[in-house]
């Protein structure tokens, strides 16, 4: 995109072509090729650009460049990820990457509605971080209100106990059991044939229980230890106890009900092979999803786009090679 030509032809999809524009560029880099909002709208008035960068396109850090692993750790997720005892930790994936698409597909759409009543597009102006921020609004609150500072506290919650991920039966099977009132523990212990300790004065009340939680996640897990995490999620929950167990990649893989769903789709890729690909996790009943094509290798459909969209010729795209703007 640095080259000239690149940058003609970027133009050119957008005009002749193209509903909306976006971009993940930092600040800046749009403008440098000629690309940013006020240089696509010419002669395109309904034009919408969303500009999806990692801050914000104005503010002290918004020339920050960075990706969702970086952006997981300025959102606070890092901090709150992790055991007590340890430092912070990544909460498993570029997150702020997970949280960032929905809402700006919610924001196009927003805009598109808004072309549809008016004819007018618009220039959105999207943060990463700024989405990110409000998933931990609950502990910000709990900042701002009472001053305190939410810790990494593992597998616990404040709200629960027994709260936690207890091992199985088998190698590294594990199932979770989320405790969150008295009527609930009382169920618990029918369902573990209330042994004498779930008795005990220790474990009387949810403050008793939370004061001595490790003695009781380890009676718990005694009794999970014993059984496979199957039959752990499959007597709590007949009972009405929260509980999971912890699939792994190849659990979720042969879950009869992801498969039933049609969850997941196998598509030959040109490079990979046979690859799992997920469609949209909702069914629209006028306009049905149907995927039939897997992820692109780079470059792909260079010709497509330029030939058959744009229609350039075979002279125009060998001058755009020879000019290094084609990948």
């Amino acid at each position: 995109m640095r080259v000239a030509q690149a940058q003609q032809v970027a133009r050119r999809i957008v005009h002749d072509s193209a509903n909306v524009a976006v971009d993940a560029m930092v600040p800046g880099v749009m403008q440098r090729w000629g690309l940013d909002y006020e240089a696509l709208r010419e002669g395109r008035a309904d034009l919408i650009h969303i500009s999806a960068t990692f801050q914000g396109n104005t503010g002290p850090y918004s020339k920050m460049p960075g990706h969702g692993q970086v952006g997981a750790q300025l959102a606070g997720f890092s901090y709150v990820t992790g055991w007590p005892d340890r430092e912070p930790a990544m909460p498993g994936n570029a997150y702020t990457d997970f949280i960032a698409f929905p809402h700006v597909v919610a924001a196009i759409i927003a805009a598109v509605i808004y072309r549809d009543r008016t004819g007018k597009g618009q220039y959105i102006d999207f943060s990463q971080l700024e989405c990110s921020v409000q998933f931990l609004a609950p502990p910000l609150m709990d900042y701002m209100v009472n001053g305190r500072i939410m810790m990494r506290s593992g597998n616990r919650s404040l709200q629960a106990a027994p709260h936690g991920i207890y091992r199985c039966q088998g190698e590294d099977r594990w199932c979770a059991i989320a405790i969150s009132t008295d009527e609930e523990w009382e169920v618990f212990c029918g369902v573990i044939g209330n042994p004498g300790w779930t008795k005990e004065a220790r474990f009387a009340t949810f403050r008793d229980r939370k004061a001595n939680e490790d003695d009781l996640n380890a009676l718990v897990e005694e009794w999970t230890r014993n059984r496979s995490a199957e039959e752990v999620m499959a007597r709590m929950q007949v009972a009405g106890v929260p509980a999971g167990v912890a699939l792994t990649g190849e659990d979720l893989i042969k879950d009869p009900q992801l498969n039933h769903r049609g969850t997941h789709v196998v598509l030959d890729h040109p490079e990979i092979g046979p690859h799992i690909y997920q469609p949209p996790p909702y069914r629209l009943s006028k306009t049905p999803i149907e995927l039939t094509m897997p992820a692109p290798c780079i470059g792909q459909h260079n010709q497509y786009i330029l030939k058959d969209v744009l229609g350039m010729t075979d002279e125009e795209i060998a001058d755009l090679v020879a000019a290094g703007g084609l990948e």
